[in-house]
């Protein structure tokens, strides 16, 4: 028997004005950002186990240092594509007494979990490559690349463009930051393969002096690896860290509290991210001279704007309290950048 749930539903009207009642939805609704999820997962599964097993085949074969690096790179893709079918699963459940803001950090630390293995195989690579290209300039003789290992390079960087492509939009879609992160892994697989293609031509068609460009090319791909790997560790550190929402949202917040009617005055506006949602926290100043269910109202109203601005599953706390004449709240908490929060994290 399929289940139905109960949710709040809000029409825009106008800029910041919702008109908002309860629907039920199916229990398939919901399920469905889960299935999409598992079937790019999936898809994704299959190609980086095709393309790991073509690459070290090809490495081995095709005498190519660089292919093999590239084959230890798809591999981590693989991995990622594990822990993003287990972590998103996880995330899905419902809100539970051990947990009751729900289970989003667990999508966010999946999303760490693929930065952290990014920036290791970045490191991976640039070691390998160096150790390579000081034995080349030592004298050493490195094998000669072949046509398979060329080959393979460009049935890689075509192959993990179009899954990057795709798995990016269904990222957005779902609004899943664990695909996303899991789409710029494929990318970054895609340029890893772009620098051991220009690598292998460079030793196959200009002799043997040129055969060094083939670690090289490793070395070189290594630091779009790391940067990569990076601009997904910091915000997803920022967030299990509990950083503010960034300025321009928390000035949209801002603007829909006090565009309610009722609402005279706020302070006290926290935010953060869980998951793939928003939490707010905030004081509200209203009449003193209202009853408890105007005021309840009024509050409701604030929760449904932001609801229909953010999203239904946004996490919203309001407290009120009796207004003054003429005395106005403290502006809003400062809101920090990611670094900014990270800087002071660290001098603690």
């Amino acid at each position: 028997m399929t289940k139905t749930f109960l949710y709040y539903r809000c029409i825009n009207i106008e800029k910041y004005d919702y008109i908002c009642d309860f629907v039920c939805i199916s229990e398939n609704v919901m399920e469905e950002r889960e299935k999409k999820i598992y079937k790019v997962t999936l898809i994704g599964t299959v190609v980086n186990a095709v393309l790991i097993v073509l690459k070290f085949l090809a490495g081995v074969f095709g005498r190519s240092s660089a292919m093999i690096a590239d084959a230890v790179h798809s591999l981590t893709d693989f991995v990622t594509d594990v822990i993003v079918l287990v972590f998103v699963h996880l995330s899905g459940k419902p809100r539970d007494k051990g947990h009751e803001y729900g289970h989003g950090k667990f999508e966010t630390f999946a999303t760490l979990l693929i930065g952290v293995l990014l920036v290791g195989a970045g490191i991976g690579l640039m070691v390998n490559g160096i150790k390579l290209v000081i034995a080349s300039l030592r004298g050493e003789a490195l094998p000669e690349p072949n046509w398979i290992a060329l080959a393979v390079a460009i049935i890689s960087i075509v192959a993990k463009e179009i899954l990057y492509r795709y798995t990016a939009r269904v990222g957005k879609q779902v609004r899943s930051e664990a695909v996303v992160a899991n789409a710029w892994h494929h990318r970054s697989d895609a340029i890893s393969s772009l620098g051991t293609l220009v690598g292998i031509a460079g030793a196959m068609f200009f002799g043997v002096k040129w055969r060094i460009l083939d670690p090289l090319a490793a070395v070189v791909v290594s630091f779009f690896i790391i940067k990569s790997g990076w601009d997904i560790i910091k915000p997803s550190t920022a967030e299990l860290l509990e950083a503010s929402l960034p300025e321009a949202e928390v000035k949209e917040i801002s603007e829909i509290i006090r565009s309610v009617p009722g609402v005279r005055d706020f302070h006290n506006l926290r935010t953060r991210k869980v998951g793939n949602e928003i939490a707010v926290d905030v004081h509200i100043k209203l009449d003193s001279g209202i009853t408890l269910v105007e005021a309840h109202n009024i509050a409701t109203k604030v929760e449904q704007a932001i609801r229909g601005h953010f999203g239904q599953g946004s996490m919203i706390n309001v407290h009120m309290e009796p207004w003054k004449e003429g005395v106005k709240c403290a502006d809003p908490t400062p809101v920090r950048t990611t670094d900014e929060f990270l800087k002071k994290k660290v001098r603690r």
